[in-house]
């Protein structure tokens, strides 16, 4: 090793002398980095807090102050009269890093739990939605709709109450507040007869969603699941190790009968009954009472994702699953993210009255809650009317963005698309002429800043539906109308290229 006696050179420090972060701070990452990664080895003598300040134009006292930072840490050790050195058990202490700095070739890929490992074999990505909404972006409420002030309002008005009350933790099981603001909404608007008590509040329904796994199933347990589905709740239950089995949509919704042919005994049955998910199909009366009834037989469970529910646009809306069920075998799931918006990150579950015992000593022992100003403020925004009102608002809003994206297909997207209308929920399909393939379009429209996805990125095994999921609810008519065009000009140009 080359000996300095001033201590080792260190013109790799650099410092970014317009950011607002201190130049302490910034010396001490770039010396702390420069020793764990070994560039400085143990033992190695270090310039002189004098000498440190005078080569990097920083004050002496700067310099102090990050050398008794580092002793303090352990990194480096310093005498008086002898000056600073890199401490000398990182010689022998310091882990050797299995991470390769080359292609990757040689790292060894981290140990997981045996559950884990196979669950994550198995997952299906997950759509990626923009800061901003741009066509045809699904599963996303109006930003440019929602009433911020009104929010605000309400947001500040409880951060002004008494420390005592904001500042504290929240129940595991949810604020008692909400979960009656949402009873009775749920009486009111859905037709569920239920109890504040049987209503559990989760960070979200994908939160509800591996909870609920985790409670009822066992590694192998057989789960009926709709083909093409919902991605979220389906790797929910991979992650609980269920023996996923996938059933065809038609046009009363999952097929029951070919459940009971292929796997009767089943453990639960995960179901979007209001708007099916991607297909938007609406589960008729008769196919839910086979449900029901199929349930009921096998002593299973069934998930109603109702994300959508309030969203009907015309006449009045279908009842819920829940409100028809008569031996308590559905778990009710909904979820603010898509009534209010995305970043909420608050759902909640209406246990079964079998369950509400399990569901609350799971809460108890496991759950740390959902932020209690976001259960107040969303509580507040019920009680008062603001979220009933809000709703009949965006039913509106939603239905005339509907009809724009018919409306412009029918215009733009003649002999290459067919746009179905849309009754319920935020999203359509799109029916491609033939020689179209619908990944193509997808990509091909990716490219160009317009999101949609085909209906067999929804499906575990292939489905006889093709197509893709046009998302118009985030959006105002004139962007949908831009977006309609701009993707008519593709599809002419892709039947160019194509010959057809």
């Amino acid at each position: 090793m080359v000996k300095y006696p001033g201590g080792a050179l260190l013109p790799t420090l650099h410092f970014d002398r317009s950011s607002k972060t201190p130049i302490s701070v910034q010396l001490g990452c770039a010396l702390r980095e420069m020793i764990l990664s070994g560039e400085l080895k143990p033992g190695q003598r270090l310039p002189s807090s004098r000498t440190l300040a005078n080569d990097q134009s920083i004050s002496r006292t700067t310099a102090i102050s990050v050398y008794e930072q580092l002793t303090a840490e352990g990194l480096i050790r310093s005498s008086i009269g002898a000056g600073a050195f890199v401490a000398d058990a990182l010689h022998d202490g310091q882990p050797v890093s299995s991470i390769s700095d080359g292609d990757g070739d040689n790292r060894r890929p981290p140990r997981l739990a045996h559950l884990s490992s196979e669950a994550s074999e198995h997952y299906f990505p997950r759509i990626s939605h923009p800061e901003t909404p741009r066509p045809f972006i699904t599963g996303m409420a109006a930003f440019d709709e929602f009433p911020m002030a009104l929010w605000s309002s309400l947001a500040a008005r409880y951060w002004r109450q008494p420390r005592g009350l904001v500042l504290g933790y929240p129940p595991a099981e949810g604020a008692m507040e909400l979960r009656r603001a949402v009873a009775t909404h749920l009486r009111a608007n859905r037709g569920i007869v239920c109890h504040p008590e049987q209503v559990f509040i989760f960070n979200g329904a994908q939160d509800a969603f591996n909870r609920i796994g985790n409670m009822l199933l066992d590694p192998g347990d057989t789960v009926w699941i709709e083909n093409p589905g919902a991605i979220g709740a389906r790797n929910s239950l991979i992650s609980s190790g269920a023996r996923l089995v996938p059933l065809p949509i038609d046009e009363e919704g999952i097929d029951v009968a070919e459940g009971l042919r292929i796997a009767p005994e089943f453990r639960l049955a995960f179901v979007t009954p209001a708007h099916q998910h991607p297909l938007g199909v609406t589960m008729s009366l008769t196919r839910r009472f086979e449900l029901l009834r199929a349930a009921e037989r096998a002593g299973a469970w069934i998930i109603e994702d109702d994300y959508v529910g309030e969203f009907h646009y015309s006449g009045h809306p279908p009842p819920t699953l829940k409100s028809v069920d008569t031996s308590g075998r559905v778990i009710y799931v909904g979820s603010f993210s898509k009534s209010l918006f995305a970043a909420l990150r608050l759902g909640y579950v209406l246990a079964p009255p079998e369950l509400v015992d399990v569901f609350h000593r799971v809460a108890g022992a496991t759950l740390q809650g959902a932020p209690a100003s976001l259960q107040s403020i969303v509580a507040s925004f019920i009680e008062h009317g603001h979220f009933a009102s809000h709703i009949r608002r965006m039913r509106q809003i939603y239905a005339e963005r509907a009809k724009a994206l018919v409306d412009e297909a029918s215009k733009h997207l003649g002999g290459l698309m067919e746009v179905a209308p849309s009754e319920t929920g935020f999203h359509t399909i799109g029916q491609l002429a033939d020689g179209f393939n619908e990944g193509e379009v997808a990509q091909r429209a990716a490219d160009r800043g317009i999101l949609i996805s085909p209906v067999s990125r929804f499906a575990i095994t292939p489905v006889r539906q093709k197509g893709v999921v046009l998302g118009f609810s985030a959006i105002p008519p004139r962007t949908i109308a831009t977006g309609v065009q701009a993707l008519a000009a593709l599809m002419k140009q892709m039947r160019t290229e194509h010959g057809n």
